[in-house]
C-alpha cells in the first residue's frame, strides 16, 4: 500500500520479483494517493500484479480488505513498502508457521536499520500499560499483539475474521485484529525469519497522523474487543 512511497514501491516489488522463489502468486498494490503505474522488470512480472488506485484516500483496514478481494491463495501477505526483504527463505519459515493448527497469523522478527530488534511485539494497548511503558519504563507483561508491517494470514481466517475493522482510521487495526484472533483460541507466531524495517512512525509526530493515532485509541479504548481480551487475558 502507497502513500506517495512511489519509489520505495517500486522498489520492494522489484524485490519480490527477486526473491519470490515461488512462493508468490499475486501482488496488489494499493495506490492511496496519486501514484505512477509500475514499470514491469525485463521479462516480464514473474507473478500476477493488480494496481489499485484510490479515488479517495482510505485507511489502512480498508484498503487491505479490499486488496483481500483480489485474494485466491491460502495465504494473504500483509507488507508494508518500508520493509527490506532478506531472501526467498522467507516465506517458508512464515508459511511453516501460519499452516501450523490454530494459527492465526505469522511474523518474522523486525529489525532497525542498525540491526537492533524493533518493539513491534507489544502488551495490550491500554491506558493503565502506556503508562507502564512510556512512564514508568517498566517490562511488558506479555506479547499480545504484533504489528502488521509484516504478516502472513491464512485466507480462511483472514475471511472467518471479516478482516480489519475498518472503524480504525491507519491505526490500532492491527491492534484489534490481533486481540480478535486470540479471543477466538488463535495463535500469533513468530517464524524463525528477520527482516529491516524503516519504521517511520510519523504518528509521534505534531500533525494529522497524531490526530489519527488518538482517534484510533479512543475507538479501541471505547470498545468491546480490548477489555474481553484484558479480562479474559487475566482470568
Amino acid at each position: 500500500m502507497s502513500h506517495g512511497h512511489g519509489p520505495m514501491v517500486t522498489f520492494l516489488v522489484h524485490r519480490l520479483c527477486e526473491v519470490h522463489g515461488g512462493w508468490i502468486e499475486h501482488v496488489v498494490v494499493t495506490h492511496n494517493i496519486d501514484g505512477e503505474p509500475l514499470q514491469p522488470p525485463v521479462g516480464g512480472w514473474p507473478f500476477r500484479v493488480t494496481e489499485v488506485f484510490n479515488a479517495q484516500p482510505a485507511g489502512f483496514g480498508a484498503n487491505h480488505n479490499r486488496a483481500f478481494q483480489h485474494c485466491s491463495s491460502d495465504f494473504y501477505c500483509v507488507l508494508n513498502p518500508d520493509v527490506e526483504l532478506p531472501g526467498s527463505a522467507i516465506w517458508k519459515a512464515l508459511v511453516d508457521q501460519a499452516g501450523r493448527p490454530n494459527a492465526g497469523l505469522s511474523y518474522p522478527t523486525l529489525l532497525n536499520p542498525d540491526g537492533t530488534r524493533q518493539d513491534n511485539e507489544r502488551e495490550a494497548v491500554t491506558p493503565v500499560a502506556l503508562l507502564r511503558r512510556h512512564l514508568l519504563r517498566r517490562p511488558q507483561r506479555r506479547v499480545d499483539w504484533v504489528s502488521a508491517a509484516f504478516w502472513l494470514v491464512p485466507s480462511a481466517v483472514y475471511r472467518q475474521m471479516g478482516g480489519f475493522d475498518e472503524r480504525f482510521f491507519m491505526y490500532c487495526e492491527d491492534t484489534d485484529f490481533c486481540l480478535r484472533l486470540r479471543l477466538d483460541g488463535l495463535a500469533i507466531r513468530r517464524a524463525d525469519a528477520a527482516v529491516v524495517h524503516q519504521a517511520m512512525r510519523r504518528s509521534r509526530l505534531p500533525g494529522k497522523q497524531f490526530f489519527w493515532h488518538l482517534y484510533s485509541l479512543f475507538r479501541l479504548w471505547s470498545g468491546q474487543v480490548l477489555w474481553r481480551y484484558v479480562t479474559a487475558a487475566a482470568s
